[in-house]
Protein backbone atom coordinates (compact mmCIF):
# COMPACT_ATOMS: atom_id res chain seq x y z
CA UNK A 1 0.00 0.00 0.00
CA UNK A 2 0.87 3.77 0.42
CA UNK A 3 0.23 5.00 3.60
CA UNK A 4 0.63 8.59 2.09
CA UNK A 5 -2.14 8.40 0.14
CA UNK A 6 -5.63 9.81 1.50
CA UNK A 7 -8.01 12.12 2.17
CA UNK A 8 -5.80 14.60 2.78
CA UNK A 9 -4.73 14.03 -1.57
CA UNK A 10 -8.57 14.49 -2.52
CA UNK A 11 -8.59 17.92 -0.36
CA UNK A 12 -5.80 19.18 -2.10
CA UNK A 13 -7.22 18.77 -5.45
CA UNK A 14 -10.66 19.95 -4.43
CA UNK A 15 -8.70 23.24 -3.51
CA UNK A 16 -6.81 23.32 -6.50
CA UNK A 17 -10.45 22.87 -8.34
CA UNK A 18 -12.26 26.04 -5.75
CA UNK A 19 -9.08 27.96 -7.47
CA UNK A 20 -9.19 27.13 -10.97
CA UNK A 21 -12.70 27.91 -11.06
CA UNK A 22 -11.78 31.21 -9.54
CA UNK A 23 -13.05 31.29 -6.14
CA UNK A 24 -10.49 33.34 -4.78
CA UNK A 25 -6.53 33.99 -5.71
CA UNK A 26 -3.87 31.30 -5.29
CA UNK A 27 -2.24 32.75 -1.97
CA UNK A 28 -0.99 30.01 0.74
CA UNK A 29 -3.06 31.83 3.20
CA UNK A 30 -5.91 30.95 0.81
CA UNK A 31 -5.38 27.45 0.40
CA UNK A 32 -5.12 26.73 4.30
CA UNK A 33 -8.45 27.88 4.46
CA UNK A 34 -9.80 25.84 1.60
CA UNK A 35 -8.68 23.05 3.00
CA UNK A 36 -11.68 23.06 5.63
CA UNK A 37 -14.10 23.87 3.18
CA UNK A 38 -12.52 21.01 0.96
CA UNK A 39 -13.09 18.64 3.76
CA UNK A 40 -16.89 19.48 4.41
CA UNK A 41 -17.42 19.28 0.56
CA UNK A 42 -15.74 15.65 0.80
CA UNK A 43 -18.21 14.60 3.44
CA UNK A 44 -21.42 16.33 1.88
CA UNK A 45 -20.96 15.20 -1.73
CA UNK A 46 -20.38 11.57 -0.56
CA UNK A 47 -24.47 11.80 0.74
CA UNK A 48 -25.78 13.66 -1.73
CA UNK A 49 -25.26 14.83 -5.59
CA UNK A 50 -24.31 18.42 -5.38
CA UNK A 51 -22.72 20.82 -2.70
CA UNK A 52 -22.86 24.70 -2.45
CA UNK A 53 -19.10 25.95 -1.18
CA UNK A 54 -18.90 29.47 -0.15
CA UNK A 55 -15.88 31.84 0.33
CA UNK A 56 -15.15 35.32 0.89
CA UNK A 57 -18.40 36.25 -0.80
CA UNK A 58 -17.82 34.42 -3.94
CA UNK A 59 -19.70 30.55 -4.28
CA UNK A 60 -19.71 27.95 -6.98
CA UNK A 61 -21.96 24.40 -6.85
CA UNK A 62 -20.40 21.06 -7.82
CA UNK A 63 -22.10 18.02 -8.90
CA UNK A 64 -20.93 14.16 -7.21
CA UNK A 65 -19.87 13.94 -10.74
CA UNK A 66 -17.52 16.78 -11.41
CA UNK A 67 -16.34 15.77 -7.77
CA UNK A 68 -15.55 12.27 -9.05
CA UNK A 69 -13.81 12.95 -12.14
CA UNK A 70 -11.34 15.31 -9.93
CA UNK A 71 -10.46 12.09 -7.67
CA UNK A 72 -10.25 9.88 -10.36
CA UNK A 73 -6.30 10.33 -10.56
CA UNK A 74 -6.53 9.02 -6.88
CA UNK A 75 -8.88 6.28 -7.11
CA UNK A 76 -7.23 4.87 -10.33
CA UNK A 77 -3.53 5.30 -7.92
CA UNK A 78 -5.50 3.29 -5.05
CA UNK A 79 -6.44 0.46 -6.74
CA UNK A 80 -2.82 0.64 -8.62
CA UNK A 81 -2.02 -0.06 -5.36
CA UNK A 82 -4.23 -2.62 -5.26
CA UNK A 83 -3.54 -4.70 -7.82
CA UNK A 84 0.66 -4.68 -6.62
CA UNK A 85 -0.58 -5.84 -2.87
CA UNK A 86 -2.35 -8.70 -5.02
CA UNK A 87 0.68 -9.61 -6.90
CA UNK A 88 3.10 -8.99 -4.23
CA UNK A 89 0.77 -11.41 -2.02
CA UNK A 90 0.35 -14.31 -4.50
CA UNK A 91 -3.09 -14.55 -4.41
CA UNK A 92 -6.10 -13.64 -7.31
CA UNK A 93 -9.14 -12.18 -7.16
CA UNK A 94 -11.09 -15.40 -6.56
CA UNK A 95 -9.22 -16.06 -3.58
CA UNK A 96 -10.95 -12.66 -2.38
CA UNK A 97 -14.53 -12.79 -0.68
CA UNK A 98 -14.97 -9.72 1.39
CA UNK A 99 -13.62 -6.28 1.25
CA UNK A 100 -13.32 -4.73 4.49
CA UNK A 101 -13.25 -0.46 4.04
CA UNK A 102 -10.72 1.41 6.44
CA UNK A 103 -10.40 5.09 6.43
CA UNK A 104 -12.84 7.87 6.30
CA UNK A 105 -12.60 8.53 2.33
CA UNK A 106 -13.69 4.94 1.83
CA UNK A 107 -17.14 6.57 2.09
CA UNK A 108 -17.34 7.90 -1.34
CA UNK A 109 -19.90 6.37 -3.29
CA UNK A 110 -17.27 6.35 -6.30
CA UNK A 111 -14.57 4.53 -4.30
CA UNK A 112 -16.66 1.94 -3.32
CA UNK A 113 -18.36 1.53 -6.93
CA UNK A 114 -14.40 1.29 -7.80
CA UNK A 115 -13.35 -1.99 -4.93
CA UNK A 116 -16.67 -3.70 -6.39
CA UNK A 117 -15.61 -3.27 -9.88
CA UNK A 118 -11.91 -4.37 -9.00
CA UNK A 119 -12.68 -7.25 -6.53
CA UNK A 120 -15.95 -8.49 -7.52
CA UNK A 121 -17.64 -8.40 -3.98
CA UNK A 122 -19.95 -5.66 -2.43
CA UNK A 123 -17.44 -3.87 -0.06
CA UNK A 124 -18.37 -4.43 3.84
CA UNK A 125 -18.91 -1.28 5.54
CA UNK A 126 -20.80 -2.29 8.10
CA UNK A 127 -17.80 -1.96 10.53
CA UNK A 128 -17.13 2.25 10.78
CA UNK A 129 -13.91 2.89 8.55
CA UNK A 130 -12.79 5.50 10.64
CA UNK A 131 -12.35 3.04 14.00
CA UNK A 132 -11.19 -0.27 11.53
CA UNK A 133 -7.44 0.39 12.45
CA UNK A 134 -8.68 1.04 16.03
CA UNK A 135 -10.36 -1.90 16.60
CA UNK A 136 -7.99 -4.47 14.46
CA UNK A 137 -5.01 -3.16 17.03
CA UNK A 138 -7.26 -4.02 19.63
CA UNK A 139 -7.56 -7.59 18.70
CA UNK A 140 -3.56 -8.01 18.03
CA UNK A 141 -2.97 -6.72 21.94
CA UNK A 142 -5.72 -9.00 23.01
CA UNK A 143 -3.53 -12.22 20.77
CA UNK A 144 -0.48 -10.77 21.94
CA UNK A 145 -1.76 -10.62 25.63
CA UNK A 146 -2.57 -14.11 25.43
CA UNK A 147 -6.17 -13.80 25.78
CA UNK A 148 -7.35 -15.36 22.07
CA UNK A 149 -6.04 -19.26 21.00
CA UNK A 150 -8.45 -18.73 18.42
CA UNK A 151 -6.95 -16.33 16.17
CA UNK A 152 -3.80 -16.53 14.74
CA UNK A 153 -1.73 -13.24 13.21
CA UNK A 154 0.89 -13.58 10.34
CA UNK A 155 3.89 -10.64 10.16
CA UNK A 156 5.43 -10.30 7.29
CA UNK A 157 8.66 -8.86 5.78
CA UNK A 158 8.18 -5.27 4.87
CA UNK A 159 11.25 -4.58 2.12
CA UNK A 160 13.02 -7.78 0.61
CA UNK A 161 16.55 -8.35 2.61
CA UNK A 162 19.79 -9.80 0.48
CA UNK A 163 23.78 -9.20 0.00
CA UNK A 164 25.71 -7.90 -2.51
CA UNK A 165 27.59 -10.04 -5.46
CA UNK A 166 29.98 -9.00 -7.85
CA UNK A 167 29.49 -5.79 -9.36
CA UNK A 168 27.32 -4.35 -6.90
CA UNK A 169 23.86 -6.09 -7.58
CA UNK A 170 21.14 -7.07 -4.73
CA UNK A 171 20.91 -10.70 -4.50
CA UNK A 172 17.25 -11.36 -3.20
CA UNK A 173 17.49 -14.03 -0.20
CA UNK A 174 13.87 -13.19 1.53
CA UNK A 175 11.67 -11.55 -1.10
CA UNK A 176 9.39 -8.51 0.78
CA UNK A 177 5.74 -9.85 1.95
CA UNK A 178 7.54 -12.93 2.68
CA UNK A 179 5.35 -14.32 6.24
CA UNK A 180 7.70 -14.46 9.00
CA UNK A 181 9.17 -16.26 10.85
CA UNK A 182 11.17 -17.24 7.57
CA UNK A 183 14.34 -18.94 6.91
CA UNK A 184 15.29 -18.85 3.29
CA UNK A 185 19.20 -19.68 2.00
CA UNK A 186 21.28 -19.71 -1.15
CA UNK A 187 24.66 -20.81 -2.21
CA UNK A 188 27.41 -18.80 -3.30
CA UNK A 189 31.25 -19.65 -4.77
CA UNK A 190 34.19 -17.28 -5.19
CA UNK A 191 35.24 -15.26 -7.99
CA UNK A 192 39.43 -15.35 -7.47
CA UNK A 193 41.57 -18.62 -7.05
CA UNK A 194 42.60 -18.99 -3.90
CA UNK A 195 40.41 -16.77 -1.98
CA UNK A 196 40.80 -17.34 1.96
CA UNK A 197 38.07 -14.34 2.98
CA UNK A 198 34.77 -13.43 1.59
CA UNK A 199 32.68 -9.67 2.78
CA UNK A 200 29.42 -10.38 3.16
CA UNK A 201 27.65 -7.22 2.92
CA UNK A 202 23.61 -7.19 3.96
CA UNK A 203 21.01 -4.81 2.21
CA UNK A 204 17.65 -4.34 2.51
CA UNK A 205 15.45 -2.92 -0.57
CA UNK A 206 13.95 -3.23 -3.62
CA UNK A 207 16.53 -2.25 -6.28
CA UNK A 208 18.30 -3.87 -8.24
CA UNK A 209 22.00 -2.03 -7.50
CA UNK A 210 23.09 -2.26 -3.43
CA UNK A 211 23.85 1.27 -4.05
CA UNK A 212 20.06 2.50 -4.00
CA UNK A 213 19.38 -0.07 -1.09
CA UNK A 214 19.65 0.20 2.82
CA UNK A 215 22.96 -1.21 4.20
CA UNK A 216 21.66 -2.90 7.53
CA UNK A 217 25.79 -4.67 8.12
CA UNK A 218 28.46 -6.66 6.68
CA UNK A 219 30.77 -9.51 8.23
CA UNK A 220 33.89 -11.79 6.98
CA UNK A 221 33.64 -15.14 6.34
CA UNK A 222 37.42 -16.27 6.98
CA UNK A 223 39.82 -19.37 6.54
CA UNK A 224 38.21 -20.55 3.42
CA UNK A 225 40.61 -23.54 2.04
CA UNK A 226 42.58 -22.39 -1.54
CA UNK A 227 40.39 -23.27 -3.89
CA UNK A 228 40.49 -22.29 -7.63
CA UNK A 229 37.68 -19.73 -8.12
CA UNK A 230 34.14 -21.39 -9.04
CA UNK A 231 34.96 -24.29 -6.69
CA UNK A 232 34.54 -23.29 -2.77
CA UNK A 233 30.57 -23.94 -1.90
CA UNK A 234 29.39 -21.50 1.07
CA UNK A 235 25.78 -21.22 1.85
CA UNK A 236 24.26 -18.01 3.37
CA UNK A 237 21.17 -18.47 5.24
CA UNK A 238 19.02 -16.08 6.28
CA UNK A 239 16.58 -16.57 9.58
CA UNK A 240 14.39 -13.35 10.01
CA UNK A 241 11.73 -13.61 13.17
CA UNK A 242 8.65 -12.25 14.33
CA UNK A 243 10.69 -9.30 16.08
CA UNK A 244 12.76 -8.12 13.16
CA UNK A 245 15.56 -10.05 14.35
CA UNK A 246 17.56 -11.54 11.40
CA UNK A 247 20.35 -14.10 11.95
CA UNK A 248 22.71 -14.01 8.74
CA UNK A 249 24.75 -17.40 8.66
CA UNK A 250 27.39 -17.98 5.71
CA UNK A 251 29.29 -21.57 5.75
CA UNK A 252 31.86 -22.86 3.39
CA UNK A 253 30.52 -26.49 2.87
CA UNK A 254 33.57 -28.55 2.25
CA UNK A 255 35.65 -27.52 5.01
CA UNK A 256 32.32 -26.12 7.60
CA UNK A 257 33.98 -23.23 8.60
CA UNK A 258 31.27 -20.56 9.41
CA UNK A 259 30.57 -17.35 10.64
CA UNK A 260 27.11 -15.52 11.99
CA UNK A 261 25.51 -12.30 12.96
CA UNK A 262 22.74 -10.90 14.08
CA UNK A 263 21.06 -7.81 12.71
CA UNK A 264 17.77 -5.93 13.59
CA UNK A 265 15.93 -5.71 10.10
CA UNK A 266 14.04 -2.92 10.92
CA UNK A 267 15.79 -0.49 13.45
CA UNK A 268 16.38 2.82 12.06
CA UNK A 269 13.19 2.93 9.31
CA UNK A 270 10.37 4.62 8.82
CA UNK A 271 7.24 3.56 7.24
CA UNK A 272 7.44 6.59 5.33
CA UNK A 273 10.69 5.57 4.04
CA UNK A 274 9.63 2.22 3.52
CA UNK A 275 6.95 3.62 1.28
CA UNK A 276 9.07 5.55 -0.88
CA UNK A 277 11.89 2.64 -1.03
CA UNK A 278 8.74 1.12 -2.90
CA UNK A 279 7.74 3.75 -4.92
CA UNK A 280 11.24 4.24 -6.19
CA UNK A 281 11.69 0.55 -7.16
CA UNK A 282 8.86 1.15 -9.45
CA UNK A 283 9.62 4.51 -10.57
CA UNK A 284 13.32 3.60 -11.15
CA UNK A 285 12.81 -0.28 -12.71
CA UNK A 286 13.04 0.29 -16.24
CA UNK A 287 16.74 2.30 -15.15
CA UNK A 288 17.31 -0.08 -12.77
CA UNK A 289 17.17 -3.33 -15.35
CA UNK A 290 19.41 -1.45 -17.94
CA UNK A 291 21.95 -1.20 -15.02
CA UNK A 292 21.80 -4.80 -13.88
CA UNK A 293 21.99 -6.03 -17.14
CA UNK A 294 25.47 -4.20 -17.89
CA UNK A 295 26.59 -5.53 -14.80
CA UNK A 296 25.60 -9.35 -15.26
CA UNK A 297 27.34 -8.45 -19.30
CA UNK A 298 30.73 -7.08 -17.62
CA UNK A 299 30.63 -10.36 -14.96
CA UNK A 300 30.70 -12.49 -17.71
CA UNK A 301 32.82 -10.71 -19.62
CA UNK A 302 35.65 -11.17 -16.69
CA UNK A 303 34.72 -14.51 -16.64
CA UNK A 304 35.42 -15.19 -20.21
CA UNK A 305 38.78 -12.87 -19.89
CA UNK A 306 39.66 -15.34 -16.70
CA UNK A 307 38.75 -18.46 -18.19
CA UNK A 308 40.55 -17.61 -21.92
CA UNK A 309 43.64 -16.74 -20.11
CA UNK A 310 43.87 -20.05 -18.28
CA UNK A 311 43.03 -21.84 -21.17
CA UNK A 312 45.99 -20.53 -23.10
CA UNK A 313 48.64 -21.24 -20.38
CA UNK A 314 47.77 -24.63 -19.67
CA UNK A 315 47.54 -25.51 -23.46
CA UNK A 316 50.23 -23.26 -24.95
CA UNK A 317 52.18 -26.41 -25.45
CA UNK A 318 50.29 -27.34 -28.33
CA UNK A 319 48.62 -24.61 -29.55
CA UNK A 320 49.84 -22.78 -32.92
CA UNK A 321 51.09 -19.99 -32.57
CA UNK A 322 48.68 -17.72 -34.35
CA UNK A 323 46.12 -19.27 -32.82
CA UNK A 324 47.64 -18.00 -29.08
CA UNK A 325 48.04 -14.77 -30.67
CA UNK A 326 44.79 -14.14 -32.22
CA UNK A 327 42.66 -15.41 -28.81
CA UNK A 328 45.07 -12.75 -26.92
CA UNK A 329 44.00 -10.40 -29.48
CA UNK A 330 40.53 -10.95 -28.82
CA UNK A 331 41.24 -11.36 -24.94
CA UNK A 332 42.38 -7.65 -25.08
CA UNK A 333 39.66 -6.12 -27.12
CA UNK A 334 37.18 -7.12 -25.18
CA UNK A 335 38.96 -5.72 -21.56
CA UNK A 336 39.95 -2.55 -23.32
CA UNK A 337 35.46 -2.68 -23.70
CA UNK A 338 34.45 -4.32 -20.38
CA UNK A 339 34.30 -0.97 -18.51
CA UNK A 340 32.23 0.96 -21.87
CA UNK A 341 28.02 1.33 -20.88
CA UNK A 342 27.50 0.06 -24.06
CA UNK A 343 26.51 -3.47 -23.56
CA UNK A 344 26.01 -4.49 -26.89
CA UNK A 345 29.95 -3.86 -27.90
CA UNK A 346 30.34 -6.19 -24.96
CA UNK A 347 28.34 -9.00 -25.89
CA UNK A 348 30.03 -8.71 -29.70
CA UNK A 349 33.29 -9.17 -28.44
CA UNK A 350 32.60 -11.93 -26.02
CA UNK A 351 30.85 -13.57 -28.90
CA UNK A 352 34.03 -13.32 -30.56
CA UNK A 353 35.70 -14.98 -28.26
CA UNK A 354 33.66 -17.68 -28.13
CA UNK A 355 33.40 -18.62 -31.54
CA UNK A 356 36.98 -18.76 -32.07
CA UNK A 357 37.54 -20.58 -28.98
CA UNK A 358 35.14 -23.18 -29.47
CA UNK A 359 36.83 -25.35 -31.88
CA UNK A 360 40.16 -24.95 -29.46
CA UNK A 361 38.27 -26.12 -26.76
CA UNK A 362 37.01 -28.93 -28.90
CA UNK A 363 40.81 -30.08 -29.48
CA UNK A 364 41.84 -29.98 -25.66
CA UNK A 365 39.10 -31.84 -25.34
CA UNK A 366 39.76 -34.85 -27.66
CA UNK A 367 43.47 -34.30 -26.34
CA UNK A 368 42.60 -34.90 -22.95
CA UNK A 369 40.68 -37.92 -23.94
CA UNK A 370 43.25 -39.39 -25.63
CA UNK A 371 46.01 -38.60 -22.62
CA UNK A 372 43.32 -40.70 -20.42
CA UNK A 373 43.17 -43.91 -22.58
CA UNK A 374 46.73 -44.12 -23.63
CA UNK A 375 48.21 -47.15 -22.52
CA UNK A 376 44.42 -48.31 -20.92
CA UNK A 377 42.79 -51.29 -22.53
CA UNK A 378 39.27 -51.41 -23.50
Amino acid sequence: GNTQLGGDDIDALLVDYFITQNLCDDTEKNRIQLRQIAEGTKKTLSNQLSADVEFKGKSLTILRDTFNEIIRPIIEKTMDHCAQSMKDSGISINDINKAVLVGGSTRIPAIKDAVQHFFGVVPDDSINPDEVVALGAAVQADVLAGNRKDILLLDITPLSLGIETVGGLMDVIISRNTKVPIRSGRQYTTSVDGQKNLKISVFQGERDLVVDNRKLGEFILKDIPPMPAGIPKIEVIFALDPDGILRVQAKELRSGTATEVEIKSTYGVSEEEMAMMLLNSIQFAQEDMKKKQLIESRNEASNIILSSEKFIAQNRSWLRTDDISTLQNLIDDLKSVIKEDDRDIIEQNMQAINVFAEPLAHQALDRNIQDALKNKKI
